[in-house]
């Protein structure tokens, strides 16, 4: 009985490292549709057949950090679109930026402008922090580094940089996988967007999902991705309906990824929302 099992889990380890190999080789070897934004400015995306089980239409915009200057746009209470923010600031490009009240506006996580505080963390009712409170983004003289909570309740408001913008959850530090916790946020497939660093490199990363044409990633999934594409941070953003990668002078009003919110598999279906990374 006991060599039985032993042979059965070693049947399912093996099996397990098998589609863990299959999946690394099918994102690795993926012919990505590549196209010049601007100088120091790539946009690659690739509709992918059977990546973790299923569909998956991911885009990554790779941008050389520092090459261009990126900066925050956000509102205290107004809403907009994605698309409306890059437009208005005259952006390359701009991606769905952390989480938000999406009854009243303004960002549940702190957000600090040009040495200004836009926004203050909204704790939990036991006053400890979201997960997605734990990491920021950081922006200094045009460039993104991503920095991780030091445990001390003033943290984010010690961080130097122009611009902080709170996020997460951390899923790679200094080339480490953060753990994560067990909840549905983590396990359940959902649209992702996510920022990564890759050397001298920053990527702004969409994948789609709520649809037979891309099912979307749970955060071990999203993680993997960004680990394979080399990163040395990697963080989450706010995802759901409101990820949106918008770049300018693309077809379909600049919305190159398939947002969610309209429920339709097109590009119209953008969540309003009340931060964005850019592009600029």
């Amino acid at each position: 009985m006991k060599k039985i099992l032993f042979s059965l889990l070693l049947i399912l380890v093996t099996v397990s490292y098998s589609v863990a190999q299959s999946d690394s080789s099918v994102f690795v070897s993926a012919r990505w549709n590549t196209q010049k934004i601007a100088r120091g400015v790539r946009w690659k995306h690739y509709s992918f057949k059977g990546l973790f089980g299923a569909n998956q239409y991911i885009n990554i915009l790779e941008i050389k950090n520092g090459a261009k200057d990126l900066d925050l746009g956000y509102e205290r209470q107004v809403l907009k679109l994605t698309s409306d923010f890059g437009k208005e600031a005259k952006a390359i490009a701009a991606i769905n930026g952390t989480f938000f009240d999406v009854k009243n506006g303004g960002s549940v996580d702190f957000i600090r402008s040009n040495g200004e505080v836009i926004n203050e963390n909204r704790l939990d009712e036991d006053h400890s922090r979201a997960r997605h409170q734990k990491a920021a983004i950081v922006l200094e003289k045009g460039k993104l580094q991503i920095s991780k909570w030091d445990q001390t309740e003033d943290w984010e408001k010690k961080i130097e940089g122009e611009d902080v913008m709170v996020s997460g959850p951390l899923l790679i530090f200094n080339k480490t996988i953060e753990p994560q916790d067990s909840n549905a946020f983590v396990k359940l497939r959902h649209p992702r967007a996510a920022i990564a660093v890759v050397k001298n490199k920053v990527l702004f990363i969409t994948v789609d999902g709520r649809d037979p044409n891309s099912a979307g990633m749970n955060l071990y999934e999203l993680t993997k991705i960004i680990k394979w594409l080399g990163a040395d941070d990697g963080i989450n953003l706010d995802g759901g309906g409101s990820t949106t990668l918008w770049i300018h002078d693309q077809p379909e009003n600049g919305v190159v990824n398939f947002p969610s919110d309209d429920k339709k598999w097109g590009h119209a279906g953008e969540r309003k929302v009340a931060n964005v990374l850019l592009l600029k």
